[in-house]
């Protein structure tokens, strides 16, 4: 009876009558009208001037004036907040960090209002007669790290200018003027790619400049400043939190300076005026590796310098910001140039974005000495071990990674493995390595992804714009050095799903993926940093200090068993955690006849015993030479110093 009476409603509802459903109300979408003009290339009338105070180290607040002249006759001005920052790859314009705005017409407040539909534009609504139209308005800079970046410390600050400043809608930002000024703390020093540097007190001026080159041209400035020249007018800038950690030994700044050499040498030419590395050695601010074309910001451990060898393995992150200022920066994919920070930037391309970026920051690094061969194969190796594991190749191809940053947002995911994240870093340059080997190999060693270098970024030297480029010039370029089917090459590995593992450019250089039982050299220092234990080519897991899973990898033994991201692991068959004895039990467990290996896990406020089916010991990649003899590989030869001298220098 009961079931009847609950079967009764659905019955009713079915028996309604099509006329009386149309009676139901039916709205109509209002349509939406662009207010917000696209831009063209014609020049803003006059110059806008910029001036920030960040000098509240207390606070972290930067306080902008801002002044922008209007045509005559105006009634209106739309200012826009960048959207798609450069480099960033997505829509990441902290918008909810502009607070306090007010504008001003000859000292007098007047309205605005924030488009309805294009939230990042302002309608400022302007008095007969107006010719200029004063903003006001603070950034607040991130407090702490749930906040998002911290910029700024009480020893440093990293100002990003497109972070704190409004622009005019409906010009290329190339053609907007702008003349900034910013008032440091007491006593700080600043770099910037900026021209025409003024002090006064502690307030800095530059040239009038654009404000494309001003949004490329960011400051670090700290109490501990201390700089090195590194020949071809390129200057290593360094921020530190302590005097003592700017002690950089000659040695050191001369792998700095041998990356500059090794990169004029592979690229064929410098496409800046000057170029500044931004370096903070901090573990207060937050961690950074952004590129811009005539400077990079950086972050790296407070130790850097005075402990060297432990941080080698960090190492990389310079020669892959220089490298942009070639690869992305002056070269860039037709879609991700765009003439303002409103229009979208498409990732389809990002493999040779960063792809061939990350494949060239690993080959300057080899090739200048800031990492050792051991170091740079073991990185090569961790990319390509990973990929064997990685069930969401299936579904997903390198090139649909590229959209990842503008969806995901670069936040973690539950199952990264099945997701896919941007592998277009990583796999890309995987690729690069393969395009490598297959021009060493069908020339007889004649010609090498260096020749494709010259030919693709050495051209106009000096020229620091931008020549867009698409996919059709890669494959001509490559097929004037060596003829083969590089558009199929290119297609498969990027554009298909359900491809294996990439590692022909590694066993077409005389190596092999090789599976051991403990890491490599560069898997252990940056785990022995991070203090995690790394199981993912194992059981399935990575794990922090304090037994707690940070990732799961989808389908592993781990994850069948029911462990997964945010679980803690309390003991390991019957013992406390630790991950030495976590190590020890799955290695006892190895074999048919190895023992059992059981976690007590903690998810909540639940406690489980949870069996692992798990046999093959621990599992680390390394990469192995297979080649016969003791010549170099064609892979030992991508690593190979271009500087004369310096091969045999190294050998000694």
């Amino acid at each position: 009876m009961l079931k009847n009476l609950a079967v009764a409603p659905l019955l009713l509802a079915l028996s309604v009558s099509p006329q009386a459903l149309a009676a139901n109300s039916a709205p109509k979408a209002v349509p939406i009208t662009q207010t917000v003009p696209d831009a063209q290339d014609v020049a803003y009338p006059g110059t806008m001037t910029l001036d920030i105070d960040a000098s509240d180290t207390m606070r972290r607040a930067y306080r902008v004036t801002q002044v922008i002249p209007v045509a005559s006759g105006a009634k209106e001005l739309i200012l826009l907040f960048p959207q798609w920052l450069p480099g960033n790859h997505g829509p990441r314009g902290p918008l909810a960090e502009l607070v306090g705005v007010q504008f001003f017409v000859d000292g007098k407040p007047v309205e605005w209002k924030r488009d309805r539909v294009e939230v990042y534009a302002f309608h400022v609504m302007l008095p007969a007669g107006a010719k200029a139209v004063t903003a006001k308005f603070i950034h607040t800079s991130p407090l702490a790290s749930n906040e998002g970046r911290v910029t700024m410390t009480p020893e440093m600050l990293n100002l990003q200018w497109e972070k704190m400043s409004l622009y005019p809608a409906g010009h290329y930002v190339r053609r907007i003027k702008v003349k900034p000024s910013v008032t440091l703390p007491q006593g700080w020093t600043a770099a910037t790619a900026l021209d025409g540097m003024a002090m006064s007190g502690n307030r800095a001026t530059w040239a009038e400049t654009d404000y494309e080159t001003l949004v490329d041209s960011p400051i670090f400035a700290g109490r501990y400043f201390k700089k090195w020249d590194l020949g071809q007018k390129v200057t290593l800038n360094v921020v530190a939190d302590k005097p003592e950690q700017l002690e950089a030994k000659p040695e050191q700044i001369a792998a700095h300076a041998a990356l500059v050499d090794e990169a004029k040498l592979a690229f064929g030419a410098n496409h800046f005026d000057h170029y500044e590395f931004l370096l903070a050695l901090s573990d207060k601010i937050g961690g950074i590796g952004l590129e811009h074309h005539r400077s990079s910001e950086n972050q790296l451990e407070p130790e850097a310098f005075t402990d060297w060898d432990k941080q080698e393995w960090d190492r990389n992150l310079l020669p892959h910001e220089y490298a942009h200022s070639w690869s992305g920066k002056f070269r860039r994919p037709a879609r991700l140039w765009t003439p303002d920070y409103r229009q979208p930037m498409q990732g389809d391309l990002l493999w040779t974005y960063e792809g061939q970026d990350q494949f060239w920051g690993l080959v300057l690094a080899g090739r200048s000495g800031l990492q050792g061969k051991d170091m740079v194969l073991g990185m090569l190796a961790q990319w390509a071990g990973g990929y064997t594991q990685q069930p969401g190749r299936e579904w997903r191809s390198v090139e649909d990674t590229g959209f990842d940053p503008v969806f995901a947002s670069r936040k973690a995911k539950p199952y990264s493995s099945l997701a896919r994240n941007e592998d277009y870093y990583t796999e890309g340059a995987l690729v690069w390595l393969e395009i490598d080997q297959i021009l060493r190999e069908g020339t007889g060693g004649k010609k090498s992804i260096d020749d494709f270098a010259k030919a693709f970024f050495g051209m106009n030297p000096g020229d620091y714009g931008q020549i867009p480029f698409e996919v059709d010039e890669i494959v001509t370029k490559l097929n004037a050095l060596y003829p083969y089917d590089w558009a199929k090459l290119i297609d498969t590995r990027i554009n298909q799903p359900g491809q294996p593992a990439p590692l022909n450019g590694i066993e077409k250089g005389g190596y092999k993926l090789v599976w051991k039982e403990e890491p490599n050299p560069y898997a252990k220092a940056a785990g022995d940093f991070s203090k995690t234990l790394s199981l993912t080519n194992s059981i399935g897991l990575s794990i922090d200090k304090e037994g707690k899973v940070t990732g799961a990898r989808w389908d592993s033994p781990a994850f069948n068993a029911g462990i997964v991201t945010g679980a803690q692991i309390m003991a390991v068959n019957g013992v406390a955690y630790d991950a030495d004895a976590m190590k020890k039990a799955i290695t006892a467990a190895k074999g048919e006849k190895g023992t059992p290996l059981d976690l007590l896990v903690k998810r909540g406020s639940r406690f489980d015993t949870l069996r692992i089916e798990y046999k093959d010991g621990l599992r680390y990649p390394w990469l192995e030479r297979v080649a016969p003899g003791k010549a170099p590989t064609a892979l030992d030869l991508l690593f190979e110093p271009k500087r004369p001298g310096a091969a045999a220098k190294k050998a000694k």
